[in-house]
């Protein structure tokens, strides 16, 4: 591909990105490979190329842009060779036009940022939630140690908090590798591991992870338990809570129980294992602000009515989880946000309705409210508020 055929292709994915986000649809890196995928003829450098010029644009809109070809213009205003780009050619776009409009550049939506502002975070924790993110991972002690999987991984870095966590370069192909395959590995953000150690999942109790997804944090609490004592985990998403089997297989966590829970049924499918269980874990589902370095197209798909049905699933699932912990067990309460309307308000909300529940300080991250909170800018990991809470006995 010549350079204005990568950068037509950049304009194509960015406008296909654009509705999608607008529609609730496919994710951007689905769309980048559906669209190679019909054109063979791209190399896998013209794919890298177009891949990182999608997402240059997208990290530097704040607001939704126009267009794919506003968002690239207003890269090529500060970038002479992409500027040339814009040539005419048959496979090119068309020459640029000075009152052309570019899209307006910052960290999010103004709305968004007004909220941040409001959550108490600071322009440079806000300009780090874009910031491209590393590649972790935990090491499964079921199956191994850190110090051999170093031995074995010369370019890996132990994180600097969690104590079963490493950082790969960027790009590394982790799961092609052996230690993949087999299982000693798992990919997963060093701020996921520490929320999820909040926990701190012990051999032989009952234990669940209320919004399992595809079983990240099912499969550290597992390894944390040694594979001794009762695990369930619940999602209402099918294909997300299907993928948590073979991953569990493939990690040697044989103690796990998934369960598919229909929405608002939720306390009658879980009757079982009412007041029953030692603690509790709760990776509500969120808006994802604490994400963005992964997914910064999120920032265009969410909005102020989305956010409302959010948090109030979010209170749904806290008063569920409550329900399940016996006298005296503990409850944890995730988000990947940094929005205090999911965080800090909600925790607030349920204390105020729960006055015999106690708050414990998890030794992680930031205080923050009654809970502590992670960031990209201040602890170099994905967003997250956190908080653990104890049912009276």
């Amino acid at each position: 591909m010549t350079p204005a055929a990568r950068t037509q292709a950049a304009i194509e994915l960015l406008d296909a990105i654009i509705a999608s986000a607008a529609a609730g649809g496919a994710a951007a890196d689905t769309l980048i490979a559906r669209y190679f995928a019909t054109r063979r003829y791209a190399g896998s450098k013209d794919r890298r190329a177009v891949r990182e010029l999608v997402y240059a644009a997208i990290r530097h809109a704040g607001p939704v842009p126009a267009s794919g070809r506003a968002a690239v213009l207003t890269l090529a205003d500060s970038d002479t060779a992409l500027a040339d780009s814009f040539d005419g050619s048959t496979h090119g776009p068309a020459p640029i036009e000075p009152a052309e409009p570019r899209a307006a550049g910052g960290v999010a939506p103004a709305w968004l940022v007004e909220a941040l502002d409001r959550s108490g975070l600071t322009e440079a924790q806000q300009a780090a939630l874009i910031d491209r993110a590393p590649l972790d991972i935990r090491v499964n002690s079921l199956a191994t140690t850190r110090e051999a999987v170093l031995a074995e991984w010369s370019d890996a870095v132990p994180t600097p908090r969690a104590p079963l966590g490493l950082r790969l370069p960027t790009g590394t192909p982790v799961e092609q590798s052996e230690l993949y395959r087999a299982g000693l590995i798992e990919v997963q953000d060093e701020g996921s591991q520490l929320v999820g150690a909040a926990l701190a999942a012990k051999p032989g109790e009952w234990l669940v992870d209320l919004c399992a997804g595809a079983g990240g944090k099912t499969l550290q609490i597992g390894a944390a338990m040694d594979n001794r004592g009762a695990l369930l985990a619940c999602d209402i998403d099918r294909a997300r809570l299907q993928r948590l089997a073979p991953r569990a297989e493939r990690a040697g966590v044989t103690i796990v129980e998934s369960r598919l829970l229909n929405p608002g049924r939720e306390r009658e499918m879980l009757a079982d294992w009412a007041g029953k269980a030692d603690g509790v874990l709760i990776d509500a589902p969120c808006s994802g602000t604490g994400t963005w370095r992964r997914n910064p197209e999120a920032r265009w798909r969410l909005t102020p009515d989305r956010l409302d049905r959010l948090r109030a699933m979010q209170a749904q699932v806290l008063s569920v989880g409550a329900g399940l912990v016996k006298p005296g067990g503990r409850m944890v309460y995730i988000v990947c946000s940094l929005l205090d309307a999911e965080g800090r308000d909600q925790v607030d909300a349920f204390l105020a309705a729960n006055r015999a529940w106690s708050v414990e300080t998890p030794t992680v991250g930031t205080p923050h409210g009654a809970g502590h909170r992670l960031d990209p800018a201040t602890h170099g990991t994905d967003g997250f508020f956190v908080a653990c809470l104890r049912a009276p006995c």
